[in-house]
Parts: structure tokens; sequence; C-alpha cells
């Protein structure tokens, strides 16, 4: 009888689910993501996750730890030197699983197991995300302009009329020399019509 006993043995004996179990952990840590069912995804996170967060502490003690489940040394070794560093910050929640569908011929529902800090796509996304900032379509103030005091709003409005006064005298002043420069070509064609009307006059004397 099972009395109690609530986790999944997988249809396994204990000897081939626990090698079935480590081999699919040195599989993940090596390849960073696998393809396999939701049941098996679920039994692995729970063998796979005590072992990362052993690997933050990197002691004789630890190495030897996580050797006796994974059995395997080039999985060991990635662990410590690659993945650590990478889940180093991370609270634990290492894995992801992504359902995939149901597979054909026994129709068990699949999946696709990942390390988190290794989808560099996700990662630069939720990145991105974080960045942008909203903008309403109401035209409110934003609480940083809601902050800002009367006063420092005065001194904005008194410099923004000081601004516009000395463009007015700017554009006064380019008024009084475009009249000025064209008074002065007007003066030689008043000369000119001069100088020819005396030199008709003393043509008709």
């Amino acid at each position: 009888m099972r009395h109690g006993k609530k986790f999944n043995h997988l249809g396994r004996k204990t000897a081939h689910r626990s090698a079935m179990l480590s081999n699919m952990a040195s599989s993940l840590i090596m390849h960073k993501r696998i393809n396999t069912t939701v049941a098996k995804a679920k039994a692995l996170r729970k063998y796979i996750e005590p072992l990362l967060t052993k690997s933050k502490t990197d002691d004789t003690n630890s190495r030897r730890v996580v050797f006796s489940y994974l059995q395997d040394k080039e999985s060991v070794t990635e662990l410590f030197n690659t993945v650590a560093g990478k889940i180093a910050n991370r609270p634990g929640g290492y894995t992801r699983i992504i359902k995939t569908g149901a597979r054909l011929g026994d129709n068990a529902e699949m999946c696709m197991m990942e390390l988190v800090d290794f989808n560099e796509l996700l990662l630069s996304e939720t990145e991105s995300s974080k960045a942008k900032t909203r903008r309403s379509r109401r035209g409110g103030k934003s609480k940083a302009q809601e902050e800002t005091p009367k006063a420092e709003t005065a001194e904005v409005k008194e410099e923004v009329v000081e601004e516009a006064q000395v463009e007015e005298v700017k554009a006064e002043a380019a008024v009084e020399e475009v009249e000025a420069k064209a008074e002065e070509a007007e003066a030689p064609k008043e000369e000119k019509e001069e100088e020819t009307k005396e030199d008709n006059k003393k043509k008709e004397d």
C-alpha cells in the first residue's frame, strides 16, 4: 500500500528512477535545456534545484555531495564553474518549464525544461520592458512636475518672459536695419533722377 507516499514514482523502481533523474540533471546542466514529459520535469525540478543551491558554495564538501547525486565529473565542473556564477544572485527558482503540447503515440504532455538565467532572449525582453515608461493620453502632469514647487515655476515663467522681450528687441533692431538699408539704396536713385532732370533742362535751354 502507498499510504502517505505522494511523490511520483514515474513507473520505475527506486534505482531506475534515481539513475534516470541523475542523467537528466547532468543533461540539463550541460545543455541548459532539455525536452521531456511534464511529469518527469516536475520530478527533476525537485531533484536538481537543491543541487544548484549547493553549488553556490564552492568547496570540497559541496562538490562531493553534488557528485554523489550526478555521478559525472564533467557536469559537476560545468555546474560549479559556469552555472553557479550565473545563478549566484537568484534565491531559488532556477528552472523554467514550458509546455509544448502532446506527444504523438501515447499523447503524453510534453514540455521544455531550461535554466532561467541562460535564456538570453527572455532576459533581454524583461530588461527592455522595465526600461519603458508609460505615457497617458490624458495629458496629465507627471509626478516630477507635480512635486516642483510654485516658486520654481514662477522663476521659469519670468525667464520665458525675459527671453521673449529680448527676442522682440532683436526683431525691432533687424527691422530698423532693413529700413535703413532700403533708404540708402533709394538715395542714389533720387540723385540720379535729379541729375537727369538738370541735364534735360540744360539741353532745352
